[in-house]
């Protein structure tokens, strides 16, 4: 059967994108100094302005705006023509302590029933998380969002290395893949939006990005003289980031996930301690999908969990291989809850969060990229033995 599949991506200049940045890179210097940390940090940007809101639970003593004008500098905001830059736009910051109501539900879970310490933390919040795993990419991410991000990616390194000096710091991209069956086999279409300088030649930057991001980065065959190639389609795009368009921490959390090859849950990560299960469940969700792919156990795996706030043990776990598992999803199911321990404390301890490892997470996804704990397979051979043995 002939599908289309698409999935998007954005740069880390995308206004979206910095509000996730600089709201993980408060949190990354909070936990640097204490790693106990409450944080729920978010980010609005708009032309000229900068609002840091949220709530915070510290001894640590951050400069947050410092943070702000530095998270601007590096993604290159760094010119006053930009309407939004680093030296000279308006930092406003409104941070509050978490509340004691949700506090007490973290620091002592209501279904304690032992003196494990595992026990003893509760979940931030209520709420269903997500983990998807499939083995059409090395990654064992969907294909439709990793070339997305890997287009996005490829246009910011030719900004940042001066390959093509007159970008500018915002820009898009979309892919189309033609699948048979479960096989990509062509790109149907791409879309590449490119935030540039107001003197640049259209003509040429639509070649220049043809030949340096899309032709090193598609893979072979891929691209074929059938693609539909839109570049920059509205023909100029000189104002972007937050001067075009408000940014806002958490506004792209079908980008920061699989593209739309699987659900994700309602919360949003950025900026987001790992008591808080919206980030850290996702993650551990995604990690148990992951090493059941990579154990063998089925192509495609999706895990959910779901939380009741102040309680440790998830009230919900289900496993999904969509027909491709070796044991049957129940019995897969059992062998996932003999090895993974996901109670918010056990998370924690597992995937080492609570250190500062976010601020790389806020663009170009979570998932499938190298260095984070949760896209370790160290745990596939332990389930492989549960399945085994449960199964």
């Amino acid at each position: 059967m002939r599908r289309l599949v698409s999935a998007e991506s954005v740069t880390e200049g995308h206004p979206d994108k910095l509000a996730d940045r600089i709201s993980d890179s408060v949190l990354d210097a909070i936990l640097a100094q204490d790693p106990d940390a409450r944080v729920a940090v978010e980010t609005l940007l708009t032309r000229g302005l900068a609002l840091v809101a949220g709530e915070v639970t510290t001894s640590a003593d951050v400069d947050v705006q410092a943070i702000v004008r530095q998270a601007a500098r590096d993604v290159g905001y760094s010119r006053a023509e930009y309407g939004f830059d680093a030296d000279h736009s308006a930092v406003l910051i409104a941070l509050n302590e978490q509340s004691p109501d949700i506090a007490q539900g973290v620091d002592q879970a209501q279904d304690a029933a032992s003196c494990d310490v595992y026990d003893l933390t509760g979940a931030g919040d209520q709420g269903l998380m997500f983990g998807y795993a499939i083995d059409e990419t090395p990654e064992l991410m969907p294909l439709p969002i990793q070339l997305a991000h890997r287009i996005a990616q490829r246009l910011a390194l030719v900004r940042l290395d001066g390959t093509l000096p007159y970008l500018r710091p915002d820009g898009k991209a979309q892919v189309t893949l033609q699948y048979e069956g479960d096989e990509a086999t062509r790109l149907d279409n791409v879309v590449l939006s490119a935030q540039h300088d107001p003197d640049v030649d259209v003509k040429s930057m639509t070649d220049d990005l043809y030949e340096h991001v899309l032709q090193q980065v598609v893979p072979a065959g891929m691209l074929d003289p059938s693609t539909r190639v839109l570049i920059n389609p509205t023909g100029r795009f000189v104002e972007g980031g937050p001067t075009a368009d408000a940014g806002l921490t958490g506004r792209k959390i079908i980008i920061d996930t699989y593209g739309g090859a699987a659900p994700h849950g309602g919360g949003a990560f950025s900026g987001k301690d790992p008591t808080k299960v919206d980030r850290s469940a996702s993650y551990f969700a995604r990690y148990i999908a992951k090493n059941v792919v990579a154990a063998g156990l089925a192509k495609r795996c999706q895990v959910q969990l779901a939380y009741a706030i102040g309680v440790a043990r998830p009230v919900g776990m289900y496993v999904d291989t969509f027909g491709t598992g070796v044991v049957p999803d129940e019995a897969l199911a059992e062998a996932v809850r003999a090895t993974f321990d996901a109670r918010p404390a056990a998370i924690i301890e597992e995937l080492k969060l609570r250190r500062p490892i976010y601020t790389p997470t806020s663009a170009y996804g979570h998932f499938g990229r190298q260095g984070f704990p949760w896209e370790s397979v160290g745990a596939a051979e332990r389930v492989r033995e549960a399945a085994a043995r449960l199964g």
